[in-house]
C-alpha cells in the first residue's frame, strides 16, 4: 500500500453485540454509576495514567475502576492494572477481551506528472475493515462473582514493592558491619620501612 495514504480510521457500527452505543452497554454493563473509566490509548503516559487512577481510587466513593484500550494499548493496558493492584492491595479483577470494527479509508497518492493523465482526476479510495483485539479490565474494592469468566481474586501475598519482613540489623555510622570486624590489612608505616633497611 506504497501508492496509498490513510485518510480517516472510524469505529464501523456495531451489529447488536455487546458494543452498543448506550452508557451502560460496555463490556461491565452492571457497573456502579460512580466508576471510573480509563481509555488507555497508544500515546498516554502510563505515570499520567496513573497519577490519576491511583488519585480517583484513594477516594472512598469510588469502589471501581475499568481500564480499556485496543490494538497497540492492550499492553498498555494490562501495565496499568497490574500496577494499581500493585499499590492497592485487595482489587479483585475481571478482564473481558473483545474485538472493535474499525473501518480505514485509504486514498490513492497523486503519481508524478505523467503525459495522458488528466489534471481533475479523481483519486481512487479503498476501503479496509478491520477487526481490532481490545482488553476492558475491572478492578473493584467490593467483592466480585466468582464464576463469570476472567475473574481474579485479590493476591494473598504483597508486592514486590512492599517492604520485607526479613529483619535487619541496625547499626550506628562508624560500627563495622557483621563479619567486617577487624581484618584490616596491617600497613607499614612510611617511616618503618627505612629503619628496616638500615639495621
Amino acid at each position: 500500500m506504497e501508492n496509498f495514504r490513510k485518510v480517516r480510521s472510524e469505529e464501523a457500527p456495531a451489529g447488536g453485540g455487546a458494543e452498543g452505543g448506550g452508557p451502560g452497554s460496555g463490556p461491565f454493563a452492571d457497573l456502579a454509576p460512580g466508576a471510573v473509566h480509563m481509555r488507555v490509548k497508544e500515546g498516554s503516559k502510563i505515570r499520567n495514567l496513573m497519577a490519576f487512577a491511583t488519585a480517583s481510587m484513594a477516594q472512598p466513593d469510588t469502589r471501581a475502576i475499568v481500564f480499556s484500550g485496543c490494538g497497540r494499548a492492550t499492553t498498555k493496558t494490562v501495565t496499568c492494572a497490574e500496577i494499581l493492584k500493585r499499590r492497592l492491595a485487595g482489587l479483585h479483577q475481571v478482564t473481558r477481551l473483545r474485538y472493535r470494527s474499525v473501518r480505514e479509508v485509504w486514498q490513492s497518492l497523486p503519481p508524478g506528472p505523467t503525459q495522458g493523465q488528466t489534471p481533475g482526476e479523481p483519486a481512487a479510495s479503498l476501503s479496509v475493515l478491520k477487526n481490532v483485539p481490545g482488553l476492558a479490565i475491572l478492578l473493584s474494592k467490593d467483592a466480585l462473582d466468582p464464576r463469570q469468566p476472567g475473574y481474579q481474586p485479590p493476591n494473598p501475598h504483597p508486592g514486590p514493592s512492599s517492604p520485607s519482613a526479613a529483619p535487619t540489623s541496625k547499626r550506628s555510622l562508624g560500627e563495622p558491619a557483621a563479619g567486617e570486624g577487624s581484618a584490616k590489612r596491617s600497613q607499614p608505616e612510611p617511616g618503618a620501612a627505612d629503619e628496616d633497611q638500615t639495621a
